[in-house]
């Protein structure tokens, strides 16, 4: 495995124009914003009108006729200020996998939506709810109420979902029907930051046909507007100023002031169908485009996976990242444009090749959706589970928790991966550290033999840069080593600085201090190689092109 593949990945974002809101759905509420749970039905805003009486005019006439008239519908929502009872927050709880966080169990994240009709259906976005294990819906900002939902229909391509909420009765919007052009008056509403308390900003429509192509969903159209949404607005309505819906806002970019909102002449069709059960351009994944940073790697990992789809019964997992479909190459443009184009001109039910890469393991799989399942064709270094590693060959070893890893030689059998906790001054840290030696008790404590021990912590930013880091373990060595020199260092991933110290005529060892490129006050890591006999000067190379921070950082 070389370094390209090992790096972490980052979302790509196309053309800079939009910014990923998956997010959006992956808010942690805090306990005060945990609602009871009572029972109560919702109330109406309207109520049906009695029939009226109409009396002949015959003067001989006893008899009256009954003339229905036709009710006012109820709980239509008629004006602006009456849209936050046909408002709903939505929280997503389950398990997913995010490309820069890691495996996060038992989560809950929230977003907003919309009810377009008496009985509980409600509109909200593809990406606030696939792949949750249970919804939780609080309706017009009312925390004192709790109702249970289940998804009716996804359009996954098109980041639109079809809810229905227990009960019925409910308050609801409807359709704008004129024209949408630029400078209409809209409004932005919903539940923002996993906030309950509902809100409302206002602006017009800035653009009325922006390109909807994101890391996340392909639209061919969609509304750019500037009234401001934050996470959590995503599903939530944009409105007209008599409270009818004009788009499901999705997108934002903020440092621009532009926000994106999934067109009335879009979503309708979509919902129509999803009314009646079916799943729409989906294979039953909640996903994003990622990209190594060298961008040899890319394709749309999957966050979550909906149970009894097409992509759950080939065996896809959270965590992986789909790199091809039809043998079609996906996410190459920093789009799930062709990932999308592949699933629309094919029926939910044909066979369609999928080809991932699972990150974790570094497995390459083959299959097929609804067809054969997937099966590992290329597992990491083309080592299977279980065979002997040669002692010449490389072999790649992480700490216990799956944060950190890095190529050793295969007789460097020996690894130790539990975490590092210690007080460093006045610093209290945590890092997730792995060390790997032919004999972890003969490196640590002797410098006759070779090995390697890296680590990785956010809490080493309180003690300054790498230089502070790289400083703070003269100390270590200063005893019975001679320093050989400070030098700086920088790979395609990584800057920082190393000290070269003599250890008698033992050994050589390297002490290196680095941070990320992208993201420099993220973390920072340590790594320490104790070089005996020329041939760990290979040893030094691999450790070197392959150390990375891969998962969740303690």
């Amino acid at each position: 495995m070389d370094k390209a593949t090992l790096k972490v990945l980052k979302p790509v974002v196309f053309l800079a124009v939009f910014v990923l809101l998956v997010g959006l759905a992956c808010l942690t509420p805090t306990a005060t914003e945990e609602p009871t749970v009572p029972v109560v039905q919702p109330t109406t805003s309207d109520a049906p009108t009695e029939p009226s009486v109409v009396e002949e005019d015959t003067p001989d006439a006893e008899s009256t006729e009954d003339v229905e008239v036709e009710p006012e519908t109820p709980g239509a929502i008629s004006n602006l200020q009456d849209v936050k009872s046909a408002v709903v927050q939505i929280e997503s709880q389950g398990t997913f996998d995010d490309p820069e966080i890691g495996f996060v169990a038992n989560s809950a994240g929230r977003g907003s939506g919309f009810i377009i009709d008496p009985s509980g259906l409600a509109v909200t976005n593809n990406h606030v709810v696939t792949g949750a294990a249970l919804l939780k819906v609080w309706v017009g900002g009312d925390t004192s109420t709790v109702y249970n939902a289940k998804i009716i229909g996804v359009s996954e391509c098109s980041d639109l979902a079809l809810i229905d909420i227990e009960g019925d009765g409910f308050p609801y919007v409807e359709w704008h029907e004129g024209p949408v052009n630029v400078g209409l008056e809209v409004y932005a509403a919903g539940f923002p930051l996993g906030n309950p308390e509902y809100t409302m900003t206002k602006g017009i429509v800035s653009k009325e046909n922006a390109d909807g192509e994101t890391t996340w969903a392909s639209v061919d159209s969609v509304i750019e507007h500037d009234a401001t949404i934050n996470p959590g607005n995503s599903g939530g309505p944009l409105l007209d100023g008599e409270g009818k819906v004009v788009g499901v806002n999705y997108a934002s970019y903020s440092e621009a002031n532009q926000y994106f909102a999934i067109g009335r002449d879009v979503a309708i069709p979509l919902i129509e169908e999803l009314k009646q059960g079916k799943n729409i351009d989906t294979i039953g994944v909640n996903g994003q485009v990622v990209s190594t940073s060298d961008g040899s790697v890319y394709g749309v990992w999957v966050s979550s996976v909906a149970s009894g789809s097409p992509a759950d019964k080939a065996g896809v997992q959270s965590g992986d990242i789909i790199t091809t479909l039809e043998g079609l190459y996906v996410g190459s443009d920093g789009t799930m444009s062709d990932y999308c184009d592949v699933i629309r001109t094919h029926e939910a039910t044909d066979t369609m090749s999928i080809e991932v890469l699972r990150w974790m393991s570094q497995e390459y799989l083959e299959g097929q959706l609804n067809g054969d399942a997937l099966v590992v064709t290329y597992a990491g270094d083309d080592i299977d589970d279980g065979e002997e590693v040669a002692a010449g060959d490389l072999m790649t070893v992480y700490d216990d928790s799956g944060a950190i890893g890095i190529n050793v030689p295969g007789s460097w059998n020996d690894v130790q991966g539990t975490y590092w906790e210690a007080d460093w001054g006045d610093l209290h840290f945590v890092a997730a550290n792995v060390i790997a030696a032919p004999d972890v008790n003969a490196f640590l404590n002797t410098y006759g033999a070779p090995g390697v021990d890296f680590a990785a912590s956010k809490d080493w930013g309180a003690i300054g840069g790498y230089v502070e880091l790289l400083d703070g373990t003269r100390h270590w060595y200063e005893e019975d080593c001679d320093l050989d020199g400070r030098y700086d260092y920088e790979d395609p991933v990584y800057e920082g600085r190393y000290d070269w110290w003599v250890c008698g005529t033992e050994s050589d060892l390297i002490v290196l201090a680095a941070r990320p490129i992208e993201n420099p006050f993220a973390y920072l890591t340590l790594v320490q190689i104790q070089l005996v006999t020329e041939d760990d000067i290979d040893a030094m190379t691999a450790i070197l092109e392959s150390f990375d921070v891969v998962g969740n950082l303690p």
